[in-house]
């Protein structure tokens, strides 16, 4: 409790992403890390993997943009700093903890940006991504299981509002998920997409009691990997059950979208 409450206080955050709720959800995600590390190990190796398949036969290596990079675990940053002239992490929150590694890596640069493409109203303010996308230099750009979080952060936003007229939820969650998949259509570089899909709960006796789809309903083509990620050991949400995450990788998003609708 005490190395959370310390990471709380030393990490620099916008107030209203900190009013949000931001800040707290990123430090509690690196306690959970921490806790669940032997079960979360097999996820990060595959994500690793998918990621260096993607940079792997690069014509250029200038810049990468890593959205959503979170606790930096899911993307291989050290070898993304070797290989690109400059690295970008994009997310809400940069806990301290988190710069404190990456010091090292002179090339990488931290932007604090909130993802989810809400205005303060509430309603989606258009694509977040645009600025990135307009980038000529921009040569690799990974959205690390990110996909599934955007609608939370709409539902986080909704709790905090006390406007009548916000729509639910489950009306603009979808909304924003496509909002995201077109924002990565727009970019030049390639685009490796990881990202989670649906959420099993399961009992000890190996049966799912409960399947959540987590990105609205999209329909995503044929994945170059997938996996399951444990995202909740026994004892972690519950002593008789934990939360099985599907996971898809795609080395190339935007060819897998051209080859699906030619298919």
């Amino acid at each position: 409790m005490l190395a959370e409450v310390l990471v709380y206080l030393t990490t620099p955050c916008p107030t209203a992403h900190r009013r949000l709720g931001h800040l707290k959800a990123a430090v509690d995600l690196w306690s959970r890390a921490g806790r669940c590390a032997a079960a979360w190990a097999p996820h990060y190796r595959q994500c690793w993997s998918v990621v260096e398949r993607a940079m792997a036969d690069l014509p250029r290596r200038r810049k990468v943009v890593v959205l959503g990079s979170g606790l930096v675990r899911d993307v291989p940053v050290a070898r993304l700093a070797a290989a690109f002239e400059t690295v970008l992490l994009v997310d809400a929150v940069h806990l301290s903890i988190v710069r404190l590694r990456l010091v090292r890596h002179r090339n990488v640069v931290l932007v604090t940006r909130d993802l989810a493409g809400l205005a303060s109203d509430g309603r989606p303010s258009g694509d977040p991504l645009a600025e990135f996308a307009a980038d000529p230099e921009v040569d690799l750009v990974v959205s690390a299981n990110l996909l599934s979080q955007i609608p939370l952060a709409y539902e986080d936003l909704a709790a905090a509002h006390t406007i009548a007229t916000l729509p639910q939820p489950d009306a603009i969650g979808p909304v924003l998920v496509a909002g995201h998949l077109a924002g990565l259509a727009g970019f030049r570089g390639r685009v490796c997409l990881l990202t989670d899909t649906e959420q099993r709960t399961v009992d000890r006796a190996g049966r799912v009691l409960e399947t959540v789809d987590l990105i609205g309903g999209h329909r995503l083509p044929v994945p170059d990997a997938c996996w399951t990620w444990t995202l909740a050991p026994f004892g972690e949400d519950g002593p008789e059950h934990e939360l099985v995450h599907a996971v898809v990788g795609y080395v190339d998003f935007n060819r897998a979208l051209r080859t699906s609708d030619a298919a």
